[in-house]
């Protein structure tokens, strides 16, 4: 669009004509400034210079004046003015009449607003003189404008920010609550051409793209980002248009960023240092952005550097085409280059002056642009001003302020004063000149709008989403004529009720002062939008709009249950029917006709009548298509199950009810809510047998299902029609037991033309195909066929493969497969198979070129053409088709590719023609004799070059053109060769020349050995050998498997890495295996087997069997027994050994020796300690060492133990010991053990391997347990004694009663015991109004009244909020009646104290008396209340105690809490510890703070009572507690009342709770102490925090304990929360748990700069993780260098340096040669030597020590630090006894002081 010319450059151009030096201009016409930048200065200077007018003006030195090159002296502004009053004085000659003195603006002309003033003073004269001028100036009032549709016209520009983006446009927020959307194509010209290109790719390649059209490679949301600021250009305004004219739909603004258009009126001349430019992206550079400005010089770009994208945009990730609205900071030397900014934060801070003060025209000020406006005017409401003296500027309500706050602008904006405002619009119909400003902090900060809420920054879409309700929203301003504005409750942040949407009807006018809608009133609104820009929210006050269920597709949530009526039927082009479904005002869903009833209807029109009500449900919803698809069907609305909507939330085993969507032979896709679908494979629809699933189902169907596996990630799921119920643990066993080559026999329950299928028993169905029958002919497979009955046996069937998600199984009736099987000769595994073995298969498919010969276990072998007879090789299909049998032989074996290839050719016939090589002359030969590679026969020696070193091999050269390879096994001559066992080659290097001898060829493509007279391709690879000691005649010298005996020894190298084994080479072509437990005696070695025994690394092993006709050699590394080696005959007690564990159950764990020897290790074989003994801490797969108890060959039962007593030293200390034999247990011992079960007679609690004790119903507790089969699960730990031991007895009995297990027992208290005054603790039973029933702690049920007038010495208004049942408390008896067998207790403070002399206190005898006259039944017991005079002193009393707690507070110490209690400052409020229950390892002095506290306070209250006696009186004392702290619920909920923010008052009730095993009433008191505590006691929140992650810890299971997590870091400094969970771990031995929280922490940017992180995580590697890993924890250094900034590594290095040092699992070794790398890099760092000094002398030697010294005194320093390094070698070398060495230290020290001497003069 060509630039709008403006109509003052009309006057200028004409004075242009004439030409006037400046001395010429200046005679003829003065200026208002004396000089004016010179036009000839360079652009690149950007600010145009100006000096002070001499002639006064109401602006002062702010105006400037604009060189435009020989231009008038006048500005623009005057000649408009100067031509408008000339045609007026005109006009009103013409028609004699006069004119007002006083002329209005163009502005007000133009809008023809009748309301606007026009009053004025009349002048006589038509001619106005000049003094008059300024004062008319004064007198002008430029018009506000708010930003309106109206007002937006095309070539606008406009600053906006964006809220969102789509794949095909880009919304922005504009100023006044307006909405623009950019499309694709109207970004930059290099992503216009990026779409043209890509759409021409597509035509060209003819690809049509179904059901979206959307541009792939091109991502919106990669280029830009919400809240981004971008200047836009206004394209269109103009809405949708029906034929006849009417409008149909929303008006819509199209914008276009494109910096040609964005950048509208700047050229290269107008631009100025911290202007504003809209730049996109024309290539990525290294260090920066290349951008094209748009502007009309094409040669001008613009440069925006890596460091100025600002911490939203990655520099890397940028893509061409993207655009950024961009400060200018500057212009290179040649003016070619303009420097440019894109960092939002940077460029909004305008306290670093980055605004635009100067500028050589006014077309440099577009939006964006931050300015310094002086303020002309100013109103109510609105603020007007001057930009650089000539440009005016208004700022409307909105952009004012004004609509947050009830203050006057005109007193905050006063005229001549100065403020910071960045322009966000123009007016190009206005006439003189004008832009929009923003005074908002967030627009002049270039932000997001921000509101405060605990202390965070939050977006006020998070506190109040669209949509949401306010109940109470307040009108804090009215505006008549447009609306109103409202408070919502959040702090900074405003909402706007439009006129229009206030009432259902019309309001023509508001009042601020009168109507339901003045000032101060309240009303119940909704929120109907946001904008950003604005930072208001958009509210609505309709009722209609209040009752609206949904206002946006967002609000709908899938899955969500909607009531709806119906809109219409359609019909697409399919003949599809669907329904129209309105769910509110404009949202409405579509009910496809798949989803339009269960069943499908043959007349849905009948059903679904237009207005009819309908409920349906969400299946899915499109926001950016604004598409909603509903369901009707019954079976998914009416469904009660938590609907799927994704996979991260469904866990295996849930069932959901879903839709068929498609349906094939195979199985279904079955599709639930969102994008969440499943596959349902045909086995898993039903429990009987189906062949094709189209038969059985159809498109539509619901099916209701559960989940077989689900892979979340990936999007993948696999469900199951059939009862999880029917396959019971006993069908599953069997089916676990069934092997491949297996012979069953089962029963036929189906058969159809291709197969039958067979029930083995037990729920085993398996798969017989036709082709399975026979060996023979197809016609024979027939009539086998055919003979086969429903109903019939089948024998001797031959398991071919399982297939375990389906758990059916393949079966064969082939004889040859059965006679295989019978011999255990059938293959399954690549393993099995060698080369010339025949072999029994099948063919499984035939290809033009190959055929594929498929065995047992789904195990293929490859049958190429060339390898066939000659008559087969011509027939069709070679004469083969499925499942028939065939006999081939092995050619070619490589397990490392898992593949083997056949050939069905005779033995004895020649595969292959052989050639004489001719030989290829050597190019450069390493060894001059060597001429060509016919020279090169099988034990030529020669020399080679060292290539490159790998783990298992060197690549050789013999000559340029000739290479080899030396295998790692083929280098050394014995073990002691080897310098580095774990990488023996590393001690060759590149082109070192190595003696060799020829072994054979290398078969690269296949990794094999090839004797030399075979014939490869043309790239010959040499297998070589350079060991010394090898006799090389002939070919029988080379080892192979056939010459490798039983018991031999060898030196292996790794090769390869399995779950079960390690395959190592004993030479070039031998090759072994080695079972992971038989790699090393070290059990600790093989819990990471990779890092312990990496590929290439050297062992010495022993051949443990070999069997030269299956290729198998197995090999041991393992000095001691073999576990493999071990049956059942020779397995001892007494052995130890290594086992794996393979499963982990709650009461036990089962360690696998060998594939026949397995066992269980119950708790009690775990640990010495019971304690410790918890099988979760294991996990499956886990190496272990276990001892052999007890061994039962008969039954095939062994008894293992992992005690560190059986398997390390008897020696260690044992805290229980192990029970074998009845014969150790005595009567009144003692014993700890697990329980095994809980029967109906009792408990059996195992003592030992097979020694269980009997504990009888009567002997579990001196109480009465009326459920007591609830106290006790198996597993649990229980302590009893001992009370028989009878021999005849198949079980000892045990007790569990404390009067027998405690010396010091005391009975339980019964009636009879109780006595007046008695002080005793109980629980609270039952709370009623009248009083609390109480049963005494330890006694026989005894239990009493505490009346409400004993509860407290003060009145109690409602006891049942003091108490609830169960709680703790302390009472003192009154009254014991034992005729009617009642007590009355007591728990006044009063009484617990001892003290009952206050005259305030209720007399004893009325309590009594009352008691006395309560009926039998305790429902009827009746209260008297006090009378009023006593309310009356109550309530007085009460007042005067504030009075006194105020005074009281204001003399306390600063270091005191609320309630009195003293607390020290300075200790941690880190947790407690307790009895069973440590949570961080520190106790709290809480009770001796509190009898201090109580001492105090009590001895205050005695020298108050003096003066005011009667307020001491009724002083409230509830706080004041005895010596041994809080003993009751009642105690700790009085003392909370004077300490509400004690984070260790709260953690001790937590304990309190935890103790009597409430652990739910534990978690309620940390959820109030988080709800109560005050938000800025950070500290305290976090202690409470910390202690409720310990008891989730403690209690909780993992989900539990990560949901507190999460919810923990969410309201506290995440770092925080990690290091305090990860010490909670530590400390319950939870370190896996540790260490995988710290892994986490490591993928947290925000966690990874600090070195205390990583210096963490080490040590805890080194020193605390079981089995330690130094290996891991020094890797973390280099790990560490990439995340911690470049300033710390020095510090880093050095303390992970010193870790080496303290730990015990370090290598101080290591640790040294890290320091001498930090002192060579830094030698004169004082403190690195001190560091690396004073850890020699901790953990060194004394020669490194004295060595440190030496080198230390030697450099260079100051004379005072070198002085004090010699003092102190000194006193070290008497220290450690030498005292010569003190000696010769002070003669080094003379000689230093001489020269040093003599260097000074």
């Amino acid at each position: 669009m060509a630039p709008i010319k403006r109509k003052a450059d009309a006057v200028a151009s004409s004075v242009k004509a004439e030409k006037h030096s400046v001395s010429d201009r200046n005679t003829k016409r003065p200026r208002k400034s004396d000089a004016a930048a010179s036009p000839s200065k360079p652009a690149g200077d950007g600010i145009a210079k100006s000096q002070k007018s001499t002639l006064p003006s109401v602006f002062k030195d702010e105006e400037k004046s604009f060189p435009r090159g020989g231009a008038s002296v006048l500005t623009p502004l005057e000649h408009k003015q100067i031509q408008i009053k000339a045609t007026q004085d005109v006009l009103f000659e013409a028609s004699g009449q006069k004119r007002g003195a006083e002329d209005n603006s163009d502005a007000e002309v133009e809008d023809g607003d009748d309301s606007a003033p026009r009053a004025g003073k009349k002048s006589k004269k038509s001619k106005k003189s000049k003094k008059s001028k300024p004062a008319e100036e004064e007198e002008k009032r430029v018009r506000v404008e708010g930003l309106s549709y109206k007002r937006l016209v095309v070539g606008s520009l406009v600053l906006g920010q964006v809220t969102d983006i789509t794949s095909r446009d880009i919304v922005l927020a504009l100023p006044n609550n307006l909405n623009g959307y950019i499309p694709m194509t109207a970004i930059s010209d290099k992503l216009t051409k990026r779409i043209e290109k890509l759409v021409q790719e597509e035509e060209r390649s003819d690809e049509e793209s179904e059901g979206s059209d959307d541009f792939e490679d091109i991502d919106l949301k990669k280029m830009f980002f919400v809240g981004q600021y971008l200047r836009a250009y206004v394209t269109a305004t103009a809405g949708d248009v029906s034929s006849n004219g009417v409008s149909k739909s929303k008006k819509r603004i199209e914008l276009t960023i494109n910096p040609k258009y964005a950048n509208h009126g700047i050229t290269k001349s107008s631009l100025a240092v911290n202007c504003t430019l809209q730049a996109s992206v024309v290539s990525n550079e290294d260090h920066g952005l290349v951008m094209d400005l748009g502007l009309d010089t094409p040669e001008l770009k613009g440069f925006l550097s890596s460091k100025e994208l600002g911490q939203h945009v990655n520099h890397s990730e940028v893509q061409e085409g993207a655009v950024f609205l961009c400060l200018v900071t500057g212009l290179n030397a040649d003016g070619r280059i303009v420097k440019l900014s894109a960092d939002q934060t940077k460029n909004g801070d305008v306290k670093k002056s980055n605004f635009l003060a100067d500028a050589p025209t006014v077309d440099a000020f577009l939006p964006g642009t931050a300015v310094d406006m002086l303020v002309t005017d100013s109103t109510a409401t609105t603020v007007t001003g001057k930009i650089m003296g000539h440009l005016n500027a208004t700022a409307d309500i909105v952009h004012s302020g004004a609509a947050e706050t009830t203050e006057d602008l005109s007193e905050q904006y006063k005229p001549s004063s100065k403020v910071k405002a960045r322009i966000i619009s123009t007016f190009p119909d206005a006439d003189p000149k004008k832009v929009g400003v923003s005074l908002l902090p967030h627009v002049v900060s270039l932000a997001s709008r921000t509101t405060l809420k605990a202390k965070k920054k939050t977006k006020p879409l998070d506190l109040l989403p669209i949509s949401s309700f306010v109940e109470e929203a307040k009108v804090v301003k009215v505006e008549p004529t447009a609306g109103l504005y409202l408070d919502l409750g959040i702090k900074g942040v405003s909402g706007f009720a439009h006129i229009s949407r206030i009432t259902d009807g019309k309001i023509e006018r508001l009042s601020e002062t009168s109507g339901p809608y003045k000032v101060g009133s309240t009303h119940r609104a909704r929120v109907v939008g946001y904008n950003q820009m604005d930072g208001l929210f958009q509210i609505s006050l309709e009722q209609k709009v209040l009752d609206q269920p949904f206002l946006r597709i967002e609000d709908l949530k899938i899955g969500q249950v909607v009531k709806g009526k119906v809109e219409k039927l359609i019909v697409d082009k399919t003949g599809a029917t669907g329904v129209l479904v309105n769910l509110a005002e404009g949202i409405t869903g579509l009910v496809p006709e798949m989803h339009l009833a269960d069943i499908a209807l043959q007349h849905p029109e009948r059903k679904f009548r237009e207005g009819i009500s309908v409920t349906a449900r969400v299946l899915s919803t499109d926001l950016e298509k604004r598409h909603i698809r509903l369901t009707l069907k019954k079976s998914l609305v009416n469904s009660e199950v938590e609907p799927w909507t994704d996979y991260s939330q469904i866990k295996k085993g849930e069932k959901n009810p879903g839709t068929l969507m498609e349906v094939k032979s195979s199985g279904a896709l079955v599709q639930f809510y969102g994008k969440v679908r499943a596959w349902l494979p045909v086995a898993e629809m039903s429990e009987t047998f189906i062949s094709d699933a189209t038969q059985h189902f159809r498109k539509g169907q619901v099916v209701n299902v559960h989940v077989v596996s689900i892979e979340p990630e990936a999007g993948r799921m696999i469900v199951s029609c059939k009862d999880p119920e029917s396959t019971g643990a006993e069908t599953e066993t069997i089916f676990r037991s069934l092997s491949v080559g297996d012979i069953v026999s089962g029963s036929v329950i189906e058969k159809t033309a291709d197969s039958v299928a067979i029930d083995l028993a037990n729920g085993i169905k398996a798969t017989l195909r036709i082709g399975q029958m026979t060996d023979g002919s197809e016609k024979k497979d027939k009539a086998t066929m055919s003979r086969i009955r429903v109903g019939g046996k089948l024998e001797d069937l031959v398991v071919l493969a399982k297939n375990a998600k389906s758990r059916t199984v393949t079966l064969s009736n082939k004889p040859s497969l059965l006679k295989d099987a019978k011999a255990k000769k059938l293959v399954s595994r690549v393993e099995d198979v060698h080369e010339g073995q025949t072999l029994h298969g099948f063919i499984r498919g035939v290809t033009p070129e190959r055929i594929f010969v498929e065995f047992a276990g789904r195990l293929v072998g490859l049958l190429f053409r060339s390898q066939l007879p000659a008559d087969m090789a011509q027939s069709d299909d070679y004469g083969l088709r499925r499942d028939q049998s065939v006999t081939v032989r092995v050619t070619h074996v490589d397990t490392t590719q898992q593949r083997f290839w056949l050939s069905m050719k005779p033995e004895g016939e020649e595969l292959e023609k052989t050639q004489k090589p001719t030989g290829e002359v050597a190019v450069n030969a390493v060894d001059e004799k060597l001429k060509s590679t016919s020279d090169l026969h099988f034990g030529t020696a020669t020399s080679a070059r060292v290539r490159t070193v790998k783990s298992t091999q060197l690549n050789v050269h013999l000559a340029d053109n000739v290479q080899g390879r030396i295998s790692v096994a083929e280098v050394f001559d014995d073990w002691d060769e080897i310098k580095d066992k774990k990488h023996p080659l590393a001690q060759f290097e590149m082109n070192q020349i190595v003696p060799v001898k020829v072994l054979g060829r290398h078969d690269a493509q296949n990794h094999r050995f090839l004797p030399i007279s075979h014939r490869t391709g043309k790239n010959t690879v040499y297998e070589l050998t350079a060991k010394k000691n090898i006799n090389l005649s002939s070919d029988a010298d080379i080892l192979t498997i056939d010459k490798v005996t039983t018991g031999s020894s060898w030196i292996a190298f790794v090769n390869n890495i399995s779950d079960r084994y390690v395959w190592v080479n004993i030479s070039a072509n031998v090759r072994g295996r080695i079972e992971l437990m038989d790699l090393s005696d070290d059990v600790s070695l093989l819990s990471n087997v990779e890092e312990n025994f990496p590929i290439g690394s050297a062992l010495k092993v022993r051949v443990k069997s070999v069997d030269a006709s299956t290729g198998r050699l197995d090999l041991t590394a393992a000095t001691s027994p073999s576990a493999q080696s071990l049956t059942w005959d020779n397995l001892k007690a007494g052995l130890i050994l290594p086992g794996r564990v393979t499963k982990v159950l709650d009461s036990s764990i089962i360690v696998k020796i060998n594939d026949s020897i397995a066992g269980p290790i119950y708790p009690e074989g775990l640990a010495d300690n019971y304690d410790l003994a918890k099988p979760t801490l294991h996990n499956a797969g886990e190496i272990v060492r276990v001892c052999v108890t007890d061994v039962d060959a008969a039954n095939k039962r062994v008894g293992l133990s992992m005690r560190p007593s059986k398997i390390l030293s008897s020696s260690l200390p044992v805290k229980d010991p192990e029970i074998t034999d009845k014969s150790q247990l005595k009567v009144n011992q003692v014993l700890r053990g697990f329980v095994k079960q809980v029967a109906d007679v009792g408990l059996f609690v195992r003592l030992g391997h097979n020694i269980d004790a009997y504990v009888r119903v009567s002997d579990l507790s001196d109480a009465y347990l009326k459920d007591w089969k609830s106290q006790f699960q198996v597993g649990q730990l229980l302590t009893g004694k001992i009370i028989s031991v009878n021999p005849d007895a198949k079980h000892p009995q045990m007790s569990l009663k404390r009067s027998i297990l405690e010396k010091d027992y005391v009975p339980p208290l019964s009636f009879d015991a109780m006595k007046v005054g008695q002080i005793v603790t109980g629980k609270v039973r039952k709370a009623e109004d009248y009083g609390v029933f109480i049963v005494v702690d330890n006694s026989n049920n005894v239990s009493g009244l505490c009346h409400k007038s004993e509860i407290a010495d003060n009145k109690v208004q409602d006891v049942k909020s003091l108490f609830k049942e169960g709680d703790a408390v302390k009472a003192k008896v009154l009254s014991v009646d034992a005729q009617k067998r009642r007590i009355a207790f007591g728990l006044k403070y009063s009484y617990i104290k001892g003290t009952s002399g206050d005259d305030e206190d209720v007399d004893m005898e009325d309590a009594e008396q009352e008691e006395h006259k309560e009926d039998d039944d305790a429902e009827s017991v009746e209260v008297v209340d006090d009378d009023d005079e006593s309310e009356a002193d109550a309530d007085e009393d009460a007042d005067m105690r504030e009075v006194q707690s105020a005074e009281s507070e204001s003399e306390d110490d600063d270091d005191e809490v609320d309630g009195g209690v003293a607390l020290n400052g300075a200790q941690a409020i880190s947790g407690l510890s307790t009895s069973g229950f440590d949570w961080t390892g520190s106790n709290l002095a809480l009770d001796d703070q509190v009898a201090a506290a109580s001492d105090s306070d009590s001895d205050g209250a005695s020298k108050k009572k003096k003066k005011h006696r009667k307020a001491t009186i009724k002083e409230d004392r509830t706080g004041d507690l005895d010596a041994h702290g809080p003993q009751s619920v009642a105690d700790y909920e009085r003392l909370l009342l004077g300490q509400p923010h004690s984070a260790e008052l709260w953690v001790r009730y937590m304990v309190f709770q935890r103790e009597l095993n409430e652990i739910e009433k534990a978690r309620q008191i940390a959820r109030r102490a988080l709800n109560t505590i005050n938000p800025r006691e950070e500290t305290a929140k976090l202690d409470v925090w910390t202690a409720l992650l310990h008891l989730e810890n403690e209690v909780s299971n993992a989900d539990a304990i990560e949901e507190v997590f999460k919810e923990a870091c969410q309201y506290n400094d995440a770092r925080q929360i990690h290091e305090r969970m990860i010490k909670i771990y530590i400390s319950s031995g939870k370190l896996e748990k540790a260490d995988s929280l710290y892994q986490k922490m490591m993928k947290n940017k925000s966690f990874t700069p600090s070195p205390e992180f990583w210096l963490s995580y080490a040590s805890f590697l080194m020193s605390t993780y079981q089995p330690p890993s130094p290996a891991r924890a020094r890797a973390l250094l280099q790990r560490a260098m990439q995340s911690v900034p470049e300033t710390q590594h020095r510090y880093l290095t050095t303390k992970f340096a010193a870790l080496e040092f303290k730990s015990p699992n370090g290598d101080a070794e290591r640790g040294r040669t890290i320091f001498e790398g930090l002192v060579s890099a830094w030698p004169k760092k004082g403190d690195l030597w001190d560091v690396y000094l004073n850890l020699e002398i901790a953990h060194g030697g004394e020669d490194n020590v004295r060595g440190l010294f030496e080198r230390m005194v030697k450099i260079k320093g100051k004379k005072r630090r070198t002085e004090g390094l010699f003092k102190r070698w000194a006193e070290w070398e008497r220290n450690v006894g030498n005292e010569k060495g003190a000696e010769k230290v002070e003669e080094v020290e003379r000689e230093w002081r001489e020269q040093k001497e003599g260097d000074e003069e």
